[in-house]
């Protein structure tokens, strides 16, 4: 789309893939969706079928051109998670359970406090796991060989 790279760049993200939210500026204003991707170098996010644009599309080789709708990507700003009890937009902050599980909570006036899950399309890879070991992975048997015991001290590096 053109944008430059962020001058500063977010550093902890509140807002991940899949989270359910409220653009609170711009001309899709008090519009709900649900976040497709996360541009984490332009500090920017595309919602799904909001702040849609015409792009005027060259024809080539193996695509037809023409002029097609499509989601330009709203700064991190201007979206608000929605608070899973009131519905409304939250701000995000973190907690730790008991259990030591770290949670996303909504926090701010007018909001339930609650617990905000983690979007279940994040538990979904996009490429699989390999399963065979490739031509740079370590044998398991060199492995064993090479970890450190403390209990015998096998394995320790010559400092």
């Amino acid at each position: 789309m053109g944008w430059k790279a962020a001058q500063k760049l977010i550093q902890n993200w509140k807002i991940v893939r899949g989270d359910n939210v409220m653009i609170i500026r711009g001309k899709d204003k008090g519009e709900t969706g649900i976040i497709k991707r996360v541009i984490r170098s332009q500090n920017r996010v595309i919602v799904e079928g909001k702040n849609l644009v015409k792009k005027h599309i060259k024809q080539g080789q193996g695509h037809e051109g023409g002029i097609f709708t499509v989601e330009a990507p709203l700064h991190a700003s201007n979206v608000q998670v929605l608070d899973p009890v009131t519905g409304s937009p939250c701000k995000i902050g973190i907690k730790y359970l008991e259990d030591g599980t770290k949670v996303r909570v909504s926090r701010g006036q007018g909001t339930s406090g609650s617990i905000i899950p983690r979007p279940e399309i994040l538990k979904i890879r996009t490429t699989p796991r390999p399963t065979v070991a490739g031509p740079k992975d370590t044998p398991m048997n060199l492995v064993w060989e090479k970890t450190y015991d403390a209990k015998t001290g096998k394995g320790m590096p010559d400092l």
